[in-house]
């Protein structure tokens, strides 16, 4: 008898150019890269991914490059020169995906812009990432998450009353580009499988975050303004916040009648639940400041253990506010490969892993992120031809 071979992943045999820096377009590729892809990162050869100098560093590595660059190949090649152009020429005669993430039309003027791709190969899916899509009156200012947080309204629902608009503490934008990029590559990759043509998808920053901001919309289509910033208060769901205990914060998350009386019978103030105050939702959400206060006066003589602990066993949503630290620490995610170890710069390095759980796909396998141009010559000696790896 012979063993079983093992799955093979979903995007085996599908090769990646990929021409992107920082991070929309590098989470996108190494997404492809950790489903089977083969990911061939085209880098200049003076600096590479601008990301690689970014501090702080584990050894000679940047941890930010290292997060969203793992199981790629590095090719360093100047594309402006002869020697370059007929490289990345060969490379997309067998790719099957292109992303680029520079502002619109950049690399059309560097001589591979998606109608010349894709006249070097009809099949070529070509995905660009930019700030503000390639049409419309902004598509040619540069887009950077910082920018685009405040130009979506996104930081005008993030944030204290007192504080003025606030960032979200990860770069969401870029991240949401990412998802939807990879979304979009699926989707073409799948027609092709029916067409035999590849397609072109425009990706914006600023279409991805508004596409989230269903809620605060909905809210200005109701009553004729947005909800502000209620720091970490839910505009539509009370009591749905944070709280200080003895010992740090609990987030208590009541989103219905049931839940509210759970809520009530766990901290021990059943006349919290019968007061006219405090009755439905709806009047929660008009007396929120003397609910705050009694669930303060509630939970402050309480550790977090504690009320955790009531509150779960009541079936209450609940949980801590935790530092990076301790959630680098959860066996949770330790179960779920949700944080990964990578050799770089001779030490490791902690990142967080691919949160796609497929139940015919084995564990991802995961390489480290690659030195500039690490792979430079392999690919051109043997990575020219479909297939290779």
């Amino acid at each position: 008898m012979t063993e079983p071979t093992a799955p093979a992943l979903p995007l085996t045999g599908v090769r990646v150019i990929d021409f992107t820096r920082v991070l929309a377009g590098p989470l996108c590729t190494m997404l492809l890269g950790d489903m089977g892809a083969e990911v061939i990162k085209i880098e200049d050869p003076q600096h590479g991914d601008e990301t690689r100098g970014w501090a702080p560093f584990v050894g000679t590595t940047s941890t930010y490059f290292a997060s969203v660059n793992r199981n790629k190949k590095s090719v360093a090649v100047d594309i402006k020169s002869p020697d370059g152009v007929a490289l990345v020429e060969d490379l997309i005669r067998t790719a099957d995906v292109l992303v680029e993430n520079f502002r619109p039309g950049t690399l059309a003027r560097l001589g591979f812009g998606s109608e010349r791709a894709q006249g070097l190969n009809e099949r070529l899916i070509y995905c660009s990432i930019s700030g503000y899509g390639a049409t419309g009156p902004r598509s040619d200012e540069p887009g950077y998450d910082m920018v685009i947080q405040g130009e979506s309204g996104l930081m005008d629902v993030t944030g204290f009353p007192e504080t003025g608009p606030t960032k979200v503490g990860v770069a969401v934008t870029d991240c949401l580009a990412a998802l939807y990029a990879v979304q979009g590559i699926l989707l073409a990759h799948i027609s092709r499988l029916s067409t035999g043509r590849g397609q072109v998808i425009d990706i914006a920053l600023l279409d991805s975050a508004v596409s989230i901001l269903g809620l605060p919309t909905g809210i200005v289509a109701a009553t004729g303004c947005g909800p502000g910033r209620l720091g970490n208060a839910h505009p539509s769901l009370a009591p749905y916040q944070p709280y200080p205990a003895r010992d740090g914060q609990v987030i208590v998350a009541v989103a219905n009648p049931r839940l509210w009386s759970r809520f009530c019978a766990a901290v021990g103030a059943e006349s919290l639940e019968h007061d006219p105050r405090f009755a439905t939702n709806t009047a929660r959400l008009q007396h929120r400041t003397e609910l705050n206060d009694a669930i303060c006066q509630l939970f402050k003589g309480r550790t977090v253990g504690e009320l955790v602990e009531r509150l779960s066993a009541a079936g209450v949503p609940c949980g801590r506010v935790r530092t990076i630290e301790q959630v680098l620490e959860d066996p949770q995610l330790a179960a779920r490969r949700m944080l990964i170890d990578l050799a770089a710069g001779g030490r490791t390095l902690r990142v967080p892993g691919n949160p796609v759980k497929l139940s015919g796909v084995p564990p991802v396998p995961v390489s480290p992120p690659p030195a500039l141009g690490e792979h430079t010559q392999v690919v051109r000696t043997t990575g020219l031809r479909p297939g290779t790896s």
